[in-house]
């Protein structure tokens, strides 16, 4: 145990050591927000600008079809309609020309069928579904006219039902569809994290190996220790490495969910203004609602089954790894046999892609249950809350299975690490197991 210890310690500290772990771990957080706003300003900067002229011939649609920052109407006179046409090709400060004839009998249907939008450049599917929502909504308003129904009346009818939903089992707390919502988007995110770093550090184990392998500084310190002391030295140090970059990350985002709670909660409630201030005081309040949701999640339950799973997981994975980078002589044939530990973790996180539709439901339950996919199946339910008892039996199935993977992957540690010229068949692996 003391030279686990003194080998845990020393890949610890030689990794946390290094300024890049540093700068990568208090710079994530930023650099992964920045690259959303990036994503976000590349989208804005593609937004296009359309300006359309109008010919009317009915009146219908004069001061009805409204501009706004995306899309501006220009009515234009009916007499200059070809003139206007002809011109158009050479016309650059004009994206095109909207015709809209004369409505005659009140039959929209040859006024749909005779409309046409002739352009000079490729506008986007964006601004042509924009015409045709301005178009249908002016269309809608004069039918109305027609049936004699109040507008007032019609957006009664359109009124859509909200159901509340009050659930029992937390208190008889309300569950909106945002906290839903929440819950989703934290959900996947856990999930995808800890299949990613599984894959990313047990990568690191099994590289750490091979190298070590390769240069023959093995033959040196398994002189001084066991060679299981030295890969459970290895899994664990990596292992401290990884827990320690998420426990800075989730003080970061804990920290930032409360004063991103204060700053909304601490605006005034009511904001005189145009309607465009009313539309950003609205996705403050939306940014309120979120934040409070995420507040009132079970964040100690959540933080624990995190890092349970992910430790367990890790290291049940991690000993896979070992094997394999001790198994092996170079890269290209770790290729061979990674595909055996990545599927069952694909496995896992794509059919907790299901757990948005039925939390609980049969599905969710065994891949949570299962060892080779409930370290990414469990933290993908853990949001939408989870009974004790599965809790308690997952985290049981998991910690035997990776005791039993590590007692494993140490037989063939303990043998391959020393092989060298000779290619390892699953035949001679299973040899070292029973050996």
């Amino acid at each position: 145990m003391n030279n686990i210890y003194l080998i845990t310690k020393r890949e610890f500290l030689t990794q946390v050591k290094k300024k890049s772990f540093i700068i990568l771990t208090l710079l994530a957080p930023i650099m992964l927000i920045a690259f959303g706003s990036v994503i976000g300003l590349m989208f804005k900067a593609n937004e296009s600008h359309s300006i359309i002229e109008v010919v009317d011939k009915s009146g219908l649609f004069k001061n009805q079809l409204k501009s706004d920052d995306q899309l501006n109407y220009v009515f234009v006179s009916a007499a200059d309609e070809q003139s206007k046409i002809n011109n158009l090709k050479n016309n650059e400060s004009l994206d095109g020309i909207l015709v809209l004839p004369e409505l005659k009998n009140q039959n929209f249907d040859d006024l749909q069928n005779n409309s046409r939008l002739v352009i000079n450049t490729k506008i986007g599917l964006k601004t042509k579904q924009k015409i045709v929502s301005d178009i249908n909504d002016v269309i809608k308003k004069q039918k109305m006219k027609q049936l004699g129904i109040a507008e007032t009346q019609l957006d009664n009818l359109d009124k859509n039902f909200t159901l509340k939903t009050i659930n029992v089992t937390e208190n008889n707390k309300e569950d909106s569809d945002l906290a839903f919502g929440v819950k989703s988007v934290l959900s996947m995110l856990l999930m995808y994290v800890t299949f990613m770093f599984i894959i990313i550090y047990g990568v690191r184990v099994m590289r750490s190996v091979l190298e070590e392998k390769n240069n023959r500084v093995v033959e040196i310190i398994i002189s001084s220790v066991k060679p299981f002391e030295l890969m459970m030295g290895k899994i664990l140090g990596v292992t401290m490495v990884a827990l320690t970059q998420f426990l800075v990350w989730i003080t970061m985002s804990v920290i930032g969910a409360v004063v991103l709670n204060t700053g909304f909660t601490s605006l005034p409630k009511n904001i005189p203004g145009n309607e465009e201030t009313m539309s950003k005081f609205d996705i403050m309040q939306i940014g309120t609602q979120v934040s409070h949701s995420l507040l009132e999640l079970n964040f100690p339950l959540i933080i624990f089954v995190f890092i349970i799973f992910f430790l367990l997981g890790y290291m049940f994975y991690s000993s896979i790894y070992a094997a394999i980078g001790s198994a092996v002589d170079n890269e290209t044939e770790t290729q061979q046999f990674t595909l055996f530990a990545i599927l069952p973790l694909m496995l896992g996180m794509y059919g907790s892609f299901t757990l948005m539709n039925n939390p609980d439901g049969p599905l969710g339950f065994w891949l949570s249950i299962i060892p080779f996919t409930s370290p990414v199946a469990m933290i993908a339910r853990i949001p939408y809350g989870v009974p004790a008892w599965q809790i308690v039996l997952s985290i049981s199935l998991l910690l035997g299975t990776t005791i039993f993977m590590i007692f494993l992957a140490g037989k063939i540690y303990r043998v391959g690490i020393l092989m060298y010229g000779n290619k390892a068949t699953l035949k001679e692996i299973w040899k070292w197991i029973r050996g």
